[in-house]
Formats: C-alpha cells, structure tokens, sequence
C-alpha cells in the first residue's frame, strides 16, 4: 500500500514537470528557445517537443498508456542528456539524469489502478 501511494506521488510529480516543461516550449520560453535553439531546434520544433512531452505527461496518467506515456517521456529526456554530452555540458546532463530515472522507477513499480 505505502509503494502505491509514493508511485502515485511519483506520477503526479512527473505529469506536473512534464506538463510544466512542455508548456514552457509551446509558448516558446526563452530560456527554452536558448537551451533547444543551439541544439537546432527552430520554434516549430521547439513546439513539436513540447506537444509530444505533455502528450506524454498525460498518457502517464492512464494504466492503457501508462507504459508509452513513460517511454516518449524517458526519450526526451534522453534526448536531452545526449544533447548536453554532445555539447560536452556534463552538469546539463547530470541535471537531467534523475529525471530518467524517476520514469524508470515509475514503469518499474507500475501504474497504482492497474489491476
């Protein structure tokens, strides 16, 4: 009982960064813009990450899309851990690491209403 409830914890926090950041690129925050922009990211791009990340962020909250919802999470972030390698940022990078974690943890401990 006390897992289900730190997962749903866990969950809610995800969905609320996950919505968080992908409102923030849609509506083309400057920081946002900087961070994606010399990565190449154009604002239609910028855009599209942040559709797909609260897409993402909402299918987390259903136990049919929970698993997907997970997965387009943990990519983007990935994503993002890449691109600060690649930019050799390791403090970007470690910034972005628990976040990859949580979805893992989340997926490993599942949805709390799956039956």
């Amino acid at each position: 009982m006390i897992l289900k409830i730190i997962n749903s914890a866990l969950i809610l926090f995800a969905v609320f960064m996950g919505f968080k950041q992908g409102i923030a690129m849609i509506s083309g925050n400057p920081e946002m813009s900087e961070m994606f922009g010399k990565w190449g990211f154009d604002k239609t791009g910028l855009m599209i990450n942040g559709a797909v990340t609260i897409l993402a962020s909402v299918m987390i909250l259903f136990p049919k899309t929970f698993v997907w919802g997970n997965f387009l999470m943990a990519a983007g972030i990935l994503l993002i851990i890449c691109f600060q390698l690649l930019n050799k940022d390791l403090k970007g990078a470690m910034v972005e690491l628990p976040f990859l974690c949580m979805n893992l943890l989340i997926v490993y401990l599942q949805h709390p209403l799956k039956s």
